[in-house]
């Protein structure tokens, strides 16, 4: 198997047709264009600790768009993912997104940004006009601040909101039979780790007022020991612990913790533990933590959701991430745009079908849909669970209904002058 250092950034993987037949396609007349090759730019994270964000999100668009060509492209046009690594530096983000457009002539850009480059990529499209699918960014703001808001851009991700809505109800059930009053948060120190933090403990507060925060650290992003967080934390002796922590960040912050035994009397909720690589990658992997739903071969239990698993697996050294489904579902949302438009790649006529539309997808239950008002997804996986020594990493999980998460939500925009 090519690992991920050795993959050509214009390579289409081979041999992932399992799944070809969830991205079928007809075959609409394009006059004129039939060999006309279709660029998808992907602008991502592919070096450094967390380039698990980049390189499986690479996995995943390149899955999508070759299960395509595999079935013979659209009306024979065929597709070429184009991947450029930003290091994960916004200027480095923006830089090779201007590249992908205007010297390699990308068609439509996936972006595979963390929140801290999806911002700036976020400009460079809305300035040339080019459609947009932000994958990997759950910051509320990039899409649920209407000043924001582009016609040609999208969110194919999970967004803050709501994932506070829905691990806020799970911490305060729990909060409330163990007594869990007294509360710390140790959480990177950027605009994603401080939103999501604010949101989760806001709302773990409306289900539950008697939770007090005792202290907040904030180490910098891709810190490479957080001794001094942890020993902290030791210090305070908080009841429960939240960490918007994520990729190889998180790992050496649980490895770190286990030395001092953190867990053994504090309960500890993680936004991002349950990406299966994160998890298998942490040496000792400490029974009953409390994480979001990242990516699950289990849940939701259902043939296609294993289809898509092991069709994975075919391609990458790991099991899907929470950035594999998010940017498998965003080639999904691209490519019945592209079926509705007869092939034609103009970013207003794309954009105008991918509004509101609603693509089945195996890890989506009934479908997930892009919602017009903001454009970004709703009815896609949230729910928490608790972590065991062994795969599946994860059971338990304990979903939230989607009508409740869009209630709180609706109240949560008028509150930030968004509505």
């Amino acid at each position: 198997m090519t690992t991920t250092k050795g993959i050509s950034r214009r390579r289409i993987l081979k041999g992932a047709g399992a799944m070809a037949g969830l991205a079928a396609l007809g075959t609409p007349h394009i006059a004129g264009a039939q060999a006309k090759v279709i660029k998808i730019g992907l602008p991502t994270i592919l070096s450094g600790r967390v380039a698990i964000l980049g390189t499986s999100s690479r996995f995943a668009v390149q899955l999508a768009f070759n299960q395509i060509n595999e079935a013979g492209g659209i009306n024979g046009r065929k597709f070429e993912v184009v991947d450029r690594d930003s290091k994960g530096r916004p200027d480095e983000a923006a830089k090779v997104t201007r590249d992908l457009i205007n010297n390699d002539g990308c068609d439509i850009i996936i972006d595979g940004e963390a929140s801290s480059g999806s911002f700036a990529v976020h400009e460079v499209v809305r300035d040339l006009g080019i459609l947009c699918l932000h994958t990997c960014s759950e910051t509320s703001s990039l899409t649920a601040d209407p000043k924001l808001l582009s016609k040609n851009v999208f969110r194919c991700a999970r967004q803050g909101i709501h994932d506070a809505v829905a691990g806020g109800s799970y911490a305060a059930k729990i909060a409330k039979e163990k007594g869990l009053k007294k509360w710390a948060t140790c959480s990177p120190d950027y605009a994603y780790g401080r939103d999501n933090t604010a949101e989760f403990l806001q709302y773990a507060k409306v289900f539950e007022p008697s939770i007090e925060v005792v202290d907040q650290l904030w180490p910098k992003l891709f810190a490479p020991d957080y001794t001094e967080s942890i020993t902290k934390l030791m210090q305070v002796k908080p009841q429960a612990v939240y960490s918007a922590l994520w990729g190889g960040d998180l790992v050496a912050f649980i490895e770190q913790s286990n030395l001092y035994r953190l867990f053994q009397n504090t309960a500890y909720f993680s936004g991002g533990l349950g990406d299966p690589p994160i998890l298998t990658a942490i040496k000792n992997l400490p029974q009953g933590l409390n994480t979001a739903y990242r990516y699950n071969k289990g849940f939701p239990s259902s043939p296609e959701n294993t289809a898509f698993c092991d069709a994975y697996v075919k391609v990458a050294p790991h099991e899907p991430t929470n950035w594999a489904w998010q940017n498998y579902a965003a080639s999904q949302f691209i490519i019945e745009a592209l079926r509705r438009t007869n092939g034609n790649t103009d970013s207003s006529a794309l954009a105008k079908e991918i509004s509101g539309m609603t693509v089945k997808l195996p890890f989506g239950g009934a479908g997930i849909t892009m919602r017009d008002s903001d454009h970004t997804i709703i009815n896609y996986p949230v729910a928490w669970g608790k972590t065991v020594s062994k795969s599946p990493w994860v059971l338990d999980y304990v979903d939230t209904e989607w009508s409740k998460i869009i209630e709180l939500e609706k109240e949560w925009k008028k509150e930030k002058g968004y509505a």
